[in-house]
């Protein structure tokens, strides 16, 4: 689906987690970074934001949680135009994970890292511990949680920092970049993490440039270039949006290109290494009958 109407209708409503309507925002020295984006996220759904360095996809994010503020147009969360709102109040509903986890991270210990959140908010002991324990055995961190974060890899760094996102127990997580500098076992591992908050019920917005990741996980991807949104649609369809691809310099995910190479035996639907795979044996079998 292309980006055509996406702006139509961007009045915030009771099922939406973040409404952005007519949103421009300019760095200072004169740089636009968002040129009148519209977007609806709906509650419950896993979001990808794409495009290269300087799209506009970061700065759009941003936004969501007050970090930056539009210059025009409005941002609203949970149907509440988030103007004036503070970015500690709005911490509440949005959690939002940075691309490099080291800029999140200062407690002395994983456990304390994870307690400082819902301290700060003012939860009960009792309940942070319990908070505290869960998300240790979400994020695999069990055995690690007395050791200082900054000992840890890249990947347990990471997951620590999403870990502490989830502990004041926002309703909407965004993730910028987070498989960025961890090998594929590693970010394996850290998507898995995004898919289990998706599926506890959060709305899950993931920043990212890698196409097979938006394949595997996200049930909606947005595509942005030179601060707009260009495409917006489920991953097969916005695959084939040729132009808009283009126009943001991404190219579909390996196993999308070999399915359109080869439709007769992988189909037109293949986005995912799985799904190609499962249209590869059917074709084996059907040739072996």
């Amino acid at each position: 689906m292309s980006a055509a109407g996406t702006g139509a209708g961007t009045e915030a409503g009771a099922g939406d987690a973040v409404v952005a309507a007519g949103v421009v925002f300019t760095y200072d020295g004169g740089q636009r970074a968002l040129d009148g984006v519209d977007l609806r996220i709906g509650t419950g759904e896993f979001v990808a934001v794409v495009g290269q360095n300087g799209s506009g996809k970061t700065t759009l994010a941003k936004h969501f949680n007050g970090i930056l503020r539009p210059e025009r147009g409005t941002v609203a969360v949970r149907g509440r135009d988030i103007a004036g709102v503070r970015t500690t109040e709005l911490a509440r509903t949005i959690g939002y994970c940075y691309q490099n986890p080291d800029h999140q991270i200062f407690a002395p210990s994983v456990r304390a890292e994870l307690e400082f959140g819902p301290r700060n908010l003012g939860v009960a002991e009792d309940e942070i511990a319990e908070r505290v324990d869960r998300l240790l055995a979400l994020v695999g961190l069990e055995r690690q949680a007395d050791s200082y974060p900054f000992g840890l890899s890249r990947g347990e760094r990471q997951k620590i920092a999403v870990a502490s996102v989830l502990a004041t127990e926002p309703e909407i997580v965004i993730v910028d970049e987070p498989t960025t500098g961890l090998d594929w076992r590693g970010g394996e591992a850290m998507m898995e993490v995004t898919r289990r908050m998706h599926q506890a019920g959060k709305t899950v917005v993931v920043i990212t440039h890698d196409m097979q990741l938006v394949a595997e996980y996200a049930g909606r991807v947005v595509v942005m270039a030179d601060g707009r949104v260009v495409a917006d649609g489920p991953p097969a369809a916005v695959f084939r949006d040729r132009r808009a691809l283009d126009a943001a310099a991404l190219r579909p995910p390996q196993a999308f290109r070999i399915a359109q190479a080869v439709p007769a035996v992988f189909g037109q639907g293949s986005t995912t290494v799985d799904e190609a795979r499962r249209h590869l044996e059917t074709a084996v079998r059907e040739v072996g009958r």
